[in-house]
């Protein structure tokens, strides 16, 4: 789950604003390191997100609703241990966000939203899990979708590893982001700019904000092994621009263009870094 680009991290801590945490509630703190201990919960949290996407990957086909999916990784979560980490989430009523097609993020999973074949489906979700949280999000191409729609997630997805590939100990927020811009840039699509990644451990959102453009609204953060964050590109057929529906929520592309996003939670090391929500695919 991604945050406003214009919230940052800094100007959050100063302000000791509140963010919730599954089933609790914690102030911000700065950018944290993460002790092997945590490292090792996090790295079960993260698990479970891997497992539960890659499940709904293997199940989605045209005729579910949203609101299946949310129940069965709802269910699926708790079976193993967690607890859903967006559910409750500033009011989110659900376990995952269901964006289809034009929307772009945050999504309410309905009972009565049917998926079409064609349909670009964006499932992004997370679980809680002994004090730390584990974040990713994928795209499903619904049976035969459009050229565009596969291109669209094909290089979302590239360039979430083009900015993975910059994660190692010395090298800087500014190094993720611009491997991601330049790779969508190249291939002719838009980043969204008003949703960002973000560190991730006992909040959800964390310090610091990863952005996926180029930008010096923040301190050019060095990375140290330890951090861990989750970084997710969005990209756009048509324009950046996007509006957000009068569910609170929804966020949908201005033009109607396709979106698409894919994400991962990592873990910066020594000599690079792991991608704790791996799925193996």
């Amino acid at each position: 789950m991604n945050i406003f680009a214009d919230l940052l991290a800094t100007t959050q801590a100063a302000q000791g604003q509140i963010t919730a945490t599954g089933p609790r509630i914690q102030k911000r703190r700065g950018v944290e390191i993460k002790s092997a201990r945590e490292v090792k919960i996090m790295r079960q949290a993260s698990k479970i997100v891997a497992t539960v996407l890659r499940e709904v990957m293997g199940m989605v086909e045209p005729g579910q609703t949203t609101g299946d999916l949310d129940a069965f990784a709802e269910r699926r979560i708790r079976e193993m241990g967690a607890t859903p980490s967006f559910k409750g989430y500033h009011g989110f009523p659900a376990s995952i966000c269901a964006s289809i097609n034009n929307e772009v993020v945050h999504g309410i999973p309905n009972a009565k939203r049917v998926i079409h074949r064609g349909d670009l489906l964006k499932v992004d979700t997370g679980a809680y899990f002994e004090g730390y949280h584990g974040d990713s999000c994928i795209t499903v191409c619904v049976g035969e979708a459009s050229k565009e729609a596969q291109t669209l997630s094909r290089v979302a997805r590239e360039s979430l590893m083009a900015g993975i590939g910059q994660v190692k100990a010395g090298n800087t927020l500014l190094d993720i982001a611009g491997a991601v811009e330049d790779h969508v840039k190249a291939n002719g699509f838009s980043v969204v700019e008003d949703y960002t990644g973000h560190g991730v451990g006992r909040n959800l959102h964390e310090e610091p904000s990863v952005f996926n453009f180029r930008t010096d609204e923040l301190p050019n953060v060095t990375l140290r092994p330890g951090m861990t964050l989750a970084i997710e590109p969005i990209l756009n057929a048509g324009s950046k621009a996007c509006r957000t529906l009068r569910d609170r929520w929804t966020v949908v592309t201005r033009d109607g263009a396709l979106s698409a996003q894919w994400e991962h939670t990592v873990l910066v090391t020594s000599d690079g870094c792991e991608i704790l929500t791996d799925r193996g695919d």
